[in-house]
């Protein structure tokens, strides 16, 4: 559930870095994205700019939850999403006389009533509005028996909770050393008060279950055991140290063509065992993506299979999940399948080539409007020098039908096309301007 914040430099309740001074901007109050089956005013939300303030003085410094979106916010035309609701007013309570001028209002209002027969007026007595009772939402995670179903030992006495590593949208995620082997890896707890009702059980139980599914791939980020108490639910994982791609993504503005494809077939390779595993990821983004160290060639391992769910062959799902930038278009219009990673995946190689995303706008509507009828730009620098192989394969994984997209094989293949391109290219511009 949430994000599984493992790297150091994690900070997540905001909703997006900025990977462009320019392009990538702050969302307006309120625009964040609501929570399922929650009114459109729900979500998470950023504070806005100025409105008339340049772009490039704004950069945001966090990157998004996962979010389900509500149904409403998929389909509300841009106009009525743009008009503010009127607020409501509270109900105007009258403030209380102090205590001698309630006794001499008293007096008065006795001699009033009692003077009734000479003409005066009898006052109805004042009665304060009775004030609603609050209703209190039970939590079915406190309510089950057991979100694991079994009975685990503590985790602490297996391993030693340390300084917090990042915060999710139902868990916080901890340093921890084990306590045999004094070793780091990363806990991931999950409040029971917090899985409100018993689909959120059921979310937690699923991305155990999807973890050890996928366990033992090199770019699947691995759990060491799970673990429940009377407070929470505990995942203890391995350590990934290196911090998030998003934020590598910002510190170099893009990366160069042969280092995107190696990055993109490692991101692919996953989808690709994904799927083969009957599992579709729902919520690939850079910040999903951690190193396992700082250097530059570190391993990257997929995290978070909070919004996961195994899936069959031909098996349409309707529920709208996701975050705005690199949610592809058939999730919006409720009907999809596992081709909706591939479009994640492209929208994320698009951003390791250019820096910027290719949909994009100043609140979640306005994205929602350009991830159904935007055009891709490939004209805006540095594509003029990006090769066309690379070009052609971003275009073909980001096709809004997701019956002519490249899956997640063919990318694959499509990766070590242009990765080979990029290579002959580079050895013969070596020979030509760099004889031995």
């Amino acid at each position: 559930m949430g994000n599984t914040c493992v790297g150091p430099s994690i900070g997540k309740n905001g909703f997006f870095h900025s990977v462009s001074t320019v392009l990538w901007t702050r969302r307006p109050d309120g625009e964040a994205l609501p929570a399922a089956n929650a009114d459109a005013n729900g979500g998470v939300a950023d504070r806005a700019p100025p409105p008339d303030a340049p772009l490039a003085g704004h950069i945001v410094s966090k990157a998004p939850e996962p979010v389900k979106i509500a149904s409403g916010a998929a389909n509300a035309k841009p106009d009525e999403a743009a008009q503010p609701k009127p607020k409501a007013k509270p109900p105007v309570h009258p403030k209380p006389a102090p205590a001698k001028e309630q006794e001499s209002k008293a007096s008065t209002d006795s001699s009033s009533s009692s003077g009734s027969g000479s003409g005066g007026e009898a006052k109805p007595p004042h009665h304060r509005p009775k004030v609603p009772p609050v209703k209190r939402v039970s939590s079915a995670g406190l309510l089950v028996g057991s979100v694991l179903k079994r009975k685990t030992e503590s985790v602490k006495e297996k391993y030693s909770l340390g300084r917090r590593l990042g915060q999710g949208q139902f868990g916080t995620t901890y340093l921890c050393v084990e306590r045999s082997s004094g070793k780091e890896y990363a806990c991931k707890s999950i409040l029971k008060r917090k899985l409100v009702t018993d689909d959120d059980v059921e979310d937690v139980r699923r991305e155990i279950q999807i973890m050890y599914h996928l366990a033992g791939h090199p770019n699947v980020i691995s759990i060491r055991g799970a673990y429940e108490d009377a407070v929470a639910v505990h995942l203890v994982m391995e350590l990934c140290a290196g911090g998030e791609l998003f934020d590598r993504i910002v510190q170099k503005g893009h990366y160069t063509e042969r280092k995107a494809a190696e990055l993109a077939r490692v991101i692919v390779g996953v989808v690709e065992v994904c799927h083969s595993m009957g599992v579709m990821h729902r919520d690939l983004k850079p910040e999903n993506f951690l190193f396992v160290d700082q250097t530059e060639e570190a391993a990257l391992k997929t995290i978070d299979f909070g919004l996961s769910v195994f899936f069959r062959p031909g098996q349409i799902f309707t529920d709208v999940v996701g975050s705005p930038y690199y949610v592809a278009p058939e999730v919006l219009k409720k009907k999809y399948g596992p081709e909706a990673d591939v479009w994640s995946a492209g929208v994320i190689i698009y951003i390791l080539l250019c820096g910027v995303p290719p949909f994009w706008a100043e609140n979640e509507q306005g994205i929602f409007e350009e991830v159904l009828h935007g055009k891709l730009d490939f004209e805006s620098d540095p594509w003029p020098s990006i090769s066309e192989g690379a070009k052609d394969l971003v275009r073909r994984m980001l096709l809004r039908d997701p019956k002519k997209r490249l899956t997640a094989h063919e990318v694959l293949q499509g990766i070590h096309g242009f990765r080979l391109a990029v290579w002959l290219l580079t050895s013969l511009w070596t020979l030509l301007f760099y004889p031995v």
